[in-house]
């Protein structure tokens, strides 16, 4: 079975900084030296392809280059689209993007007013009756009390945009095919390169790594361009073409609805939301139109409109732009004269999790969309993406680097893809709770689904397709009318008890949300390149049962292992050092770092010693961070020279506690102080333990870095 890590590959990716007595025991391995003798061919040119140049397969890209990772990016379309498309960022995917060369600030800045997109709105219609309002934003968002970043408002194609730049000051170019020649381009000149314009049209497996064909248009006559790489990395969307070619199916529910996404612009309808009812979405009930709005940008009168629609009696043909600006003007209630559409896209809402995240011998590796599709209930599916990348980033740097064994790829799997079922249920339950509205209205989703099915099945074969749209456009008609003024009203009393109902399902959260805090941030990994605490499983089973349901619940810091690390604010201890940062900020984003956690105990200061006497022998980056508590002094924070001499990669910090909760770093973790932390690059919780605990430091610490890099797993 071929493998990354055998044969003149190991070479090719290795950091050549001398072979140590771990690589040295690593070759020795049955199994990597029965591949380096396997095919005797020439190593793959390409460290890693990534197809797809959306905002994963970008943000994946930039990782790898900021870790000195070679690639090559495959984007199928000659430009890059202007559909807004995803456009809310949470808690977590900020945070990353934090450390993307200041990416989060540049988004804070570019992104509408906060005050312009706080809300979503129920109404009759946009210059109609309010049925309701919810306020998404808390002020805890504002004072970033469980994140040093709030959730973002911003356009994806504007985000495509500023990680383009990014990724130009790391060095990569974007290209086109005329600017490349024919398909006999080397390789090795195409590194760092977005290929635009190319398509992935055939994958073949090879002794030494993944044969890519990738075709695209030279002057009007199509040719196939041959790369050879180490591993082939598909970001390419919810209909990915390399989890076809890979033989992955999906699981889940298909065409949970059918819709028309309508782009369009109108500063005047953006002038007027903007000063009488701003709002993010708006969801809009009347006798002539039903259909969600998002307002993209108000202050630039920027729009997506979506409609259900149902084939075959409706079909996306029948959606031409004039027909667009009817419904427009129907949802707004008057007609904006300055109304231009400028796209008009089908899509289907899908809730499914590929069957399996890695394939082709470890190979080929399935990210954001083309490892899961969402409906689009909690802005889940750009998101997890981004976190899909940042957990993988890492894991393929140490692999590429021959510090890692090659199994490593499988915690990527087993970490994410269980997130990424979790979020599947839970952006399905929200789904539902969005559809709670129209039914407590008099319009339930589900009965005009029924409708439609019964017009198929019925109907189908034995009237033309014309009379079956007037048909269901007719009952649709009728079933409209329950949000008739004369209905939808306070004197009617059918009305009233539905507004009551509105209401109260507004008022208890009941309706969509936005945010989820406890799920964004309070995710946990329960096994793959950490080492579990014991009796893990059982609490990790059980916590998986308690937050099976969709709640916008709280989000509790915890420390545990899989845990993303807390926030809180520190300050340096050091005459040089000024300012304050967030305990994640001691994480690098620049190079492939685990940070030590502990207090300054003698016990702690000794196994951390240990830990990074480890970590070199690995080869890898480590520092200790040294938490001292609020009030401490420099002069006492000196005394970590001596305690970890002769190692001079720790940073001593005091906690600044929340004024109005006043408990140290580690009550707030729920650990005592005794406690040492292991944090992986990506902000995860690999190992935790407390000195007396730990029989042997350094063969305890050996086995749990052998652990985290999948050393002592078995190949797959």
């Amino acid at each position: 079975m071929p493998s990354i890590a055998g044969g003149g590959g190991w070479r090719l990716f290795s950091a050549g900084r001398g072979i140590s007595w771990l690589r040295l025991r690593r070759l020795q391995r049955p199994l990597l030296s029965s591949l380096a003798s396997g095919s005797g061919g020439d190593a793959p040119h390409l460290p890693v392809v990534i197809v797809g140049a959306g905002p994963v397969g970008l943000a994946l890209s930039f990782l790898l280059a900021k870790f000195g990772i070679k690639c090559t990016v495959l984007e199928r379309s000659m430009e890059f689209t202007r559909h807004p498309r995803a456009h809310f960022i949470n808690n977590r995917t900020m945070e990353i993007f934090r450390k993307f060369d200041g990416l989060a600030w540049d988004i804070e800045r570019a992104q509408p007013p906060v005050d312009l997109w706080r809300k979503f709105v129920y109404c009759t219609s946009l210059s109609g009756s309010i049925l309701g309002s919810v306020d998404h934003m808390k002020q805890e968002d504002f004072n970033k009390v469980i994140s040093p970043i709030s959730v973002a408002h911003f356009s994806q194609y504007k985000l495509v945009d500023l990680l383009l730049k990014k990724l130009d000051g790391v060095g990569f170019q974007t290209c086109f095919p005329d600017e490349l020649g024919g398909s006999s381009t080397q390789d090795l000149l195409l590194e760092n390169k977005i290929l635009m314009g190319h398509e992935c049209s055939s994958i073949q497996l090879t002794d030494d790594g993944i044969l890519v064909g990738a075709s695209f248009n030279n002057g009007g006559r199509v040719q196939e361009r041959k790369l050879h790489c180490g591993l082939l990395l598909g970001a390419d969307g919810a209909r990915s073409k390399v989890r076809e070619l890979a033989g992955i199916s999906m699981k889940g529910e298909r065409d949970l609805q059918k819709l028309v996404s309508v782009h369009f612009v109108s500063r005047d309808l953006g002038k007027y939301l903007s000063s009488e009812r701003p709002g993010m979405l708006f969801f809009i009930f009347n006798p002539d139109a039903i259909g969600v709005l998002v307002a993209h940008d108000l202050e630039h009168g920027e729009f997506v409109l979506q409609v259900p629609f149902y084939p075959p009696q409706q079909m996306f043909e029948d959606f031409s732009a004039k027909v667009c600006e009817q419904i427009i003007v129907k949802l707004v209630g008057w007609e904006p004269a300055d109304i231009q559409v400028l796209d008009i896209k089908p899509w289907a809402m899908h809730a499914e999790v590929a069957e399996k995240y890695v394939g082709c011998d470890n190979r080929v590796i399935l990210v954001g969309d083309a490892a899961h599709r969402f409906p689009p209930a909690g802005g889940f599916g750009m998101n997890t993406g981004v976190q899909d990348a940042h957990n993988l980033a890492w894991k393929l740097c140490l692999l590429l680097n021959g510090i890692a064994d090659p199994s490593i790829i499988q915690t990527y799997e087993s970490e994410r893809k269980p997130v990424a079922i979790f979020n599947t249920e839970l952006s399905l339950e929200n789904f539902k709770a969005a559809m709670s509205i129209p039914a407590t209205l008099g319009l339930d989703p589900t009965i005009a689904n029924s409708v439609h099915r019964v017009i198929n099945s019925s109907l189908g074969s034995i009237i033309p397709r014309n009379v079956q749209k007037v048909v269901l456009e007719g009952l649709f008609s009728i079933g409209r009318t329950q949000v008739s003024d004369y209905i939808l009203s306070e004197n009617n009393p059918l009305g009233s008890l539905r507004l009551a109902r509105l209401r109260s399902i507004l008022d208890e959260g009941k309706s969509l949300q936005l945010q989820f805090p406890a799920e964004d941030l309070g995710f946990r990994y329960g096994k793959g390149a950490l080492v579990a605490e014991d009796c893990a499983e059982s609490t990790y089973q059980a916590e998986e049962l308690k937050h099976s349901k969709r709640s916008s619940g709280e989000y509790i810091p915890s420390a545990k292992v899989g845990s993303r690390l807390p926030h809180m604010l520190v300050r340096p201890l050091s005459a040089s050092s000024e300012g304050v940062f967030s305990t994640l900020d001691l994480v690098s984003g620049d190079k492939i770092e685990f940070v030590i956690i502990i207090a300054p105990l003698k016990e702690s200061y000794k196994l951390a010693q240990a830990m990074l006497m480890i970590a070199d022998e690995f080869e890898l980056s480590a520092k200790v961070c040294v938490m001292w508590p609020q009030g401490s002094r420099d002069v006492e924070a000196k005394g970590s020279i001596s305690e970890l001499a002769p190692w001079t990669n720790y940073v001593d910090v005091e906690e600044i506690p929340r004024a109005t909760v006043n408990s140290s770093w580690w009550e707030m973790c729920q650990v005592n102080n005794k406690s040492v932390i292991l944090v992986r690059p990506d902000e995860h919780i690999a190992w935790r333990a407390e000195p007396d605990m730990v029989r042997d430091a350094y063969s305890d610490v050996r086995r749990v870095f052998s652990q985290i890099l999948s050393l002592n797993r078995p190949q797959v």
